[in-house]
């Protein structure tokens, strides 16, 4: 039985191996909390700097995804770009193509037309000669056969544009127009009519206006037009309209009778595809009373009047050549519309619309 001690104030009895085996106890775990808390630490900081490590790793993968999506985006602009320039150049491609036909296209019209040149510039020195001869006359006649002349020359015109159409000089006295125009295509399909009133007077006269509408009515004419020496107060233009009767001056008939023609039988032509929805005649007001109309011939005559001059200022040193290009001139701007009118008139829709007489309209 070991030996036991008793406390003096408590009188409490322990064995003193209880003390050394307390102390003992304490100790231990006064080193066992230590190691502990050392662990712990230790264990807070490596956790720690794996945290730090992961937050670094984390901005590293966040500027790598930023540094693809920018070199995405680059690459997707520059895709789009070479896209654009692809289709640029494509339609270029297409434009080009596309003028190389309008010029073939025109060429071949042109090749058509050159065997007629021989006639019509025989026609064009006899008509040439009758006017000459007709103006030295008129300078020696009174007013009245001076305006006789004008007229005859606006005939003679319109029969040597025109041979395929049915001109007529209306009879002194009968109620009427100066010259009624047939609008015919070669194979004598009729497409519209045309009324003409030549004047030759120092001043214009609203009272021909009405005049030549009332006689429209009564000849059931789709176009009416005055040629006169002198255009209404304020119109400095060669062409206007007034109520929708074509005022002109004589240098404009030939481009200006080839446009009206023209049209004419393009409404014949459209009244075959759309016969149901309106009549020719409506069509015909509502195209040739039209601000597009008036325009486009406003800038085909002022391509002619240029064309023209230029041949105008050549006369002098090569009057010959002077008579081959007036005759050109005036053959191109009728025949090439007219021509193709016709085939239009026959083929119908069927037959593509050539831009290269709308392009040398504007």
């Amino acid at each position: 039985m070991p030996n036991l001690v008793t406390c003096p104030s408590c009188g409490h009895s322990f064995s003193p191996d209880d003390i050394l085996t307390h102390e003992i106890e304490v100790e231990l775990r006064g080193k066992i909390e230590a190691e502990l808390k050392e662990k712990a630490v230790k264990a807070a900081r490596t956790e720690l700097i794996d945290k730090e490590n992961q937050i670094k790793e984390l901005k590293e993968k966040a500027r790598v995804a930023e540094e693809a999506e920018l070199k995405l985006r680059k690459e997707k602009r520059e895709i789009e770009e070479a896209r654009e320039r692809f289709e640029l150049e494509k339609t270029r491609a297409l434009d080009a193509e596309r003028q190389k036909i309008r010029e073939d296209a025109e060429k071949a019209i042109l090749e058509k037309e050159k065997y007629k040149i021989d006639e019509y510039e025989k026609k064009l020195r006899d008509m040439q000669s009758a006017l000459v001869e007709a103006q030295r006359k008129g300078s020696q006649t009174s007013q009245q056969l001076q305006g006789e002349v004008q007229e005859l020359d606006l005939e003679n015109t319109l029969r040597r544009l025109y041979p395929y159409d049915e001109i007529g000089e209306v009879k002194k006295g009968e109620n009427g127009a100066d010259i009624r125009q047939v609008v015919k295509t070669d194979k004598g399909t009729i497409c519209g009519k045309i009324l003409w009133e030549s004047k030759r007077t120092k001043s214009f006269s609203e009272s021909w206006v009405s005049k030549l509408k009332e006689d429209m009515r009564r000849d059931t004419a789709h176009i009416g037009v005055i040629v006169t020496q002198a255009m209404p107060t304020g119109v400095t233009d060669l062409i206007t309209q007034i109520q929708g009767i074509w005022i002109t001056v004589p240098e404009a008939i030939t481009p200006l009778a080839a446009l009206l023609r023209k049209n004419l039988i393009d409404v014949a032509r459209e009244r075959h595809v759309a016969a149901h929805k309106q009549t020719t005649a409506e069509s015909l007001y509502d195209y040739v009373t039209s601000s597009v109309f008036i325009q486009n011939v406003e800038r085909m005559l002022r391509v002619y009047l240029d064309m023209k001059a230029t041949i105008a200022k050549e006369a002098a040193s090569a009057e010959r050549s002077f008579k081959a290009r007036n005759m050109q001139v005036d053959i191109l701007i009728s025949g090439i519309s007219g021509i193709y009118g016709d085939m239009q008139g026959i083929a119908g829709s069927s037959l593509p619309s050539l831009p290269l007489l709308e392009d040398k309209q504007p």
